[in-house]
């Protein structure tokens, strides 16, 4: 049954007439009351991830659930139609189970909270946000366990419940929820901040109303979410073609020795809209790495990748769904059954903007990026902390990584960014401060970005000296299949971990381990992957070839695949750089659109030479994993 909205005014809205001023300066109230929300959020949140690096996602929608600011699209709708109880004034809802919002949230540790917002006894607008907590329970610190067989070892799932209901606390219920983390301080500080973010937007959204009235704020909500239907419309025809495209990639591993794992899309235009079918897509892993890709979540995806790439002044809401067609299969990767586990879905959520990518461009190779950062490595650390004056206090560390974002039409990849770019890289003076260990190294890994004329972005080698034993997790990806270039662009190097012990020996670490014994002076080397090169990059300029040199960008042994000869000191040798690039363009095969690197099979052949782990194995899906 859908939800009954209890409203004591129930005069419908009017739609009146919006002249260009007025609405200028909704939209742009609209986006600053998003940008408060953060604000509020940062300044009451207590948790690093939300804290400093701000995994949290604002959402700002009309009277009837579209979002009109935000950033993963709105599931207000669909959760309304679902949602079997009543919504009236003075209500919160809370709730953290993916599956009971059609994977509107993609993994438990992301708590939501929903705010209607009531003026004058009618719903004028609803707001929400959700962050990722640290900790919820379950089987292991910081409850992501890799090996998970289903989503009851991920800690506490909340369905849709009352926080608050006419105005009245739930304080019971979150007694009961906070008795389930390891973090409960961090946790209910962090719920406050989320709660304290949707009222701080409510309030902006009611002073909206009384200032141009409600018939013109709601009008003008409805002409943003036309403006951007009209403008999705115009480049749907100018960029998707009638005849289907189909790109594929890959998650490498499953953390459990299986992989890798394709998710495939295939792309069309009919009648005005575009279709994005993911069949083809492997079957959902028995392990955690699983995906529930909402439909709406992707439909923003695909309209945020369009309108980046092709009109960036354009206010990206909900107004355009109508336009785009998703269908994925049931039991796939990307839409597994309950009880499923999800808690790893970060590399195939990561993966969908790459495919987007390898799928836009195909038409428009112009427009075309290669791949680039398409995950949010995570690092966890944790024990008790026995030096002196300590007393043994619980500590927990639950850190993203950064990487190298693609080569591009319009320059190289930026080093070390977050595939989000509203994350913020947590200080390291801030580490060190609040957690027993110290930053050894934080900076470009040369030579990780692929060759191209406009070379893919370094990825970071983050080195860790930890001063108190304890346990790490590690969830990253791209240690397998290389992150692919395009137009002649060369693919990114690979991720990868070692841990350095404190009695000198090394041993090589997977990307995607839990409960790892460390002890005091054991160092951890912590290396993402490169973004994909755009272009020949036999075209670079060598005088940029050896800047970069002297800027610990690029070796001298690197930019030999640019084809240029140079020193140390970043000096080109011009005639030699000329000799080489001749003899590398006559011996050369045709420049490829994507360059993948060697394929699968040949990856598995040369994986433990190559990386020092063994090759997984072709998967085994779920019902015979079972079976084992």
């Amino acid at each position: 049954m859908p939800a009954t909205i209890i409203q004591s005014n129930t005069t419908p809205f009017k739609q009146v007439p919006i002249d260009p001023v007025t609405l200028d300066i909704i939209e742009n109230a609209l986006r600053n009351a998003r940008i408060e929300m953060d604000a509020t959020l940062v300044r009451t949140a207590m948790s690093p991830g939300i804290r400093e690096q701000g995994d949290a996602f604002p959402l700002i929608a009309d009277h009837t659930g579209k979002m009109i600011v935000g950033q993963f699209g709105s599931y207000i709708g669909p959760f309304l139609e679902g949602f079997d109880g009543t919504v009236e004034e003075g209500d919160m809802i809370f709730l953290s189970d993916p599956y009971s919002v059609g994977g509107a949230i993609s993994h438990s540790n992301d708590w939501l909270v929903l705010l209607p917002v009531f003026k004058d006894g009618r719903v004028i607008a609803y707001t929400s946000m959700f962050g990722h907590q640290s900790d919820i329970g379950g089987r292991v610190v910081g409850s992501m366990p890799i090996s998970a067989r289903s989503i009851f070892e991920e800690g506490v799932r909340i369905p849709p419940v009352k926080i608050w209901k006419k105005g009245e606390y739930n304080e019971d219920l979150m007694k009961l929820v906070m008795h389930q983390t390891r973090k409960p301080d961090w946790c209910q500080a962090d719920l406050n901040a989320l709660i304290a973010s949707c009222r701080v937007a409510a309030r902006r959204v009611i002073e909206m109303a009384e200032r141009f009235g409600d018939d013109v704020y709601v009008s003008a909500t409805q002409e943003l979410l036309a403006r951007n239907h009209r403008a999705m419309s115009q480049l749907i025809g100018m960029a998707i073609g009638e005849e289907p495209v189909s790109f594929e990639d890959y998650i490498c591993d499953d953390g459990v020795g299986y992989g890798p794992y394709k998710i495939k899309c295939t792309m069309w235009r009919e009648d005005g809209k575009v279709i994005l079918d993911f069949d083809g897509t492997d079957p959902q892993s028995a392990a955690s790495i699983n995906f529930y890709l909402n439909e709406s979540m992707f439909k923003m995806f695909f309209g945020i990748y369009m309108i980046m790439v092709f009109d960036p002044q354009i206010l990206f809401n909900d107004g355009y769904y109508d336009l785009i067609d998703v269908r994925i299969p049931e039991g796939s990767l990307l839409k597994p059954k309950f009880p499923a586990a999800l808690s790893g879905r970060t590399h195939a959520l990561g993966r969908i903007f790459d495919i987007l990518g390898g799928l836009l461009g195909q038409k428009t190779p112009e427009f075309l990026n290669a791949a680039g950062f398409s995950s949010s490595p995570h690092l966890f650390y944790s024990g008790n902390d026995n030096r002196p004056g300590k007393g043994g206090e619980w500590f927990q560390l639950f850190q993203i990584g950064f990487g190298g974002i693609p080569g591009r039409p319009l320059g190289d990849g930026p080093d070390g960014h977050s595939l989000w770019p509203g994350f913020t890289n947590v200080p390291n003076e801030f580490l060190e401060r609040y957690f027993p260990l110290i930053i050894e190294r934080y900076e470009t890994e040369p030579d990780s970005g692929g060759a191209g004329l406009h070379r893919g972005g370094n990825g970071i080698h983050m080195t860790y000296r930890f001063l108190q034993g304890g346990t790490i997790s590690i969830h990253d990806d791209r240690w397998f299949v290389p992150p692919w270039g395009v137009n002649g662009g060369a693919p990114g190097e690979r991720a990868r971990k070692i841990l350095e012990k404190a009695d000198g020996t090394t041993q090589i670490v997977g990307n995607k381990v839990e409960d790892v014994v460390v002890e005091e002076g054991d160092q951890l080397h912590f290396i993402t992957w490169g973004g994909g090169g755009w272009g020949d990059p036999l075209e670079r300029d060598p005088a940029l070839v050896g800047k970069e040199i002297t800027q610990g960008l690029v070796t001298v042994s690197g930019a030999r695949a640019y084809g240029v000869v140079a020193h140390e000191d970043g000096s080109i040798d011009a005639a030699a750089t000329e000799a080489l690039r001749a003899e590398m363009r006559a011996s050369r095969p045709p420049l490829p659109l994507f360059d993948y690197g060697p394929g699968v099979e040949t990856l598995r052949a040369n994986c433990e030479a190559e990386t020092g782990l063994a090759a997984p194995r072709q998967p085994v899906w779920a019902l015979a994993q079972a079976a084992e």
